[in-house]
């Protein structure tokens, strides 16, 4: 075992640990379902999606429909959150249709981009190791368990609230967001289909106010759920306000931008054109 797998051995309890406790937390004052509490069912079902779909994954080799994965397990632990808990509050109504029209519009740009470059170069080296393949799938289960919980814990909580200035305030958050990312998303496929543009990066559009701005939409859509939220959370269920502040850490320190600015830095780095773009454009967040 080298020391890459080691790492992966050891992270993996840990992994599954942090999904535990967020699982204790968000569960009090919740809704139970056959006597056990529902949102610790869901964040169960989000882990153990994942795992069944590594066994085919694994075998094959293929990272193909990693990230739709995730993205159908936050349909699917939130429908089955909504249908179980039977809240039928608008509070609980706008949440669910916000989870799932994320999900399904990000799952479906995904699953095409991953079709057309027929591969996703992040898991070259980890896809032929059990372990770190597997880790990979398990911290999936963790994202949505983190990232969801500012939707699944008001979902099944037992507390409701008529809605009010803060569902008007976080839905209209979570449109700016979302428009945001999906115009980003939408720029930049339209730029790397244009022959012209072969070899070249984007800096036009919303990419000329930053170099990254899908990812400032996807923080600012979750911190309107988070927003949404907030009167219904008692006691523990604070816990899901670290939905933002984990999509922002994951994005900004861990697997988004960092590996991106990396991997551009060695593509363009030195070119008069690319460090100007740098120099000039924030990372994150967008300077109108």
């Amino acid at each position: 075992m080298n020391k890459a797998d080691y790492t992966a051995l050891i992270a993996l309890p840990i992994v599954v640990g942090l999904g535990v406790l967020v699982a204790w937390a968000g569960s009090r004052n919740g809704i139970e379902f056959a006597g056990i509490p529902l949102f610790a069912l869901s964040v169960g079902m989000a882990f153990l999606i994942q795992w069944l779909a590594f066994i085919p994954a694994y075998l094959k080799r293929t990272e193909k429909f990693f990230d739709l994965t995730g993205c159908l397990t936050y349909i699917g632990v939130t429908v089955f959150a909504w249908a179980a808990g039977g809240k039928n509050d608008p509070r609980t109504w706008i949440l669910v249709a916000l989870v799932i029209v994320w999900a399904v519009r990000l799952g479906t740009f995904l699953f095409h981009r991953i079709r057309k470059a027929g591969r996703d170069d992040r898991f070259d080296e980890i896809k032929p190791s059990f372990i770190r393949f597997l880790n990979a799938w398990t911290l999936q289960g963790l994202w949505v368990t983190f990232t969801a919980s500012a939707a699944l814990i008001p979902i099944t909580s037992s507390s409701r609230r008529e809605l009010d200035a803060f569902a008007v305030v976080g839905l209209l958050v979570w449109v700016f967001g979302f428009a945001f990312e999906v115009i980003a998303d939408h720029q930049k496929s339209r730029f790397n289909t244009d022959p012209a543009n072969k070899g070249k990066f984007i800096r036009t559009g919303l990419w000329a106010k930053s170099r990254h701005p899908n990812y400032f939409g996807e923080i600012v859509l979750w911190l309107g759920v988070a927003i949404i939220a907030i009167p219904v959370l008692q006691g523990w269920q604070w816990i899901a306000m670290l939905s933002p502040v984990f999509v922002a850490a994951l994005l900004t320190r861990l697997s988004g931008i960092p590996m991106l600015e990396a991997k551009a830095d060695q593509k363009w780095g030195g070119q008069p054109d690319y460090e100007e773009y740098k120099r000039r454009t924030p990372v994150l967040i967008p300077r109108f």
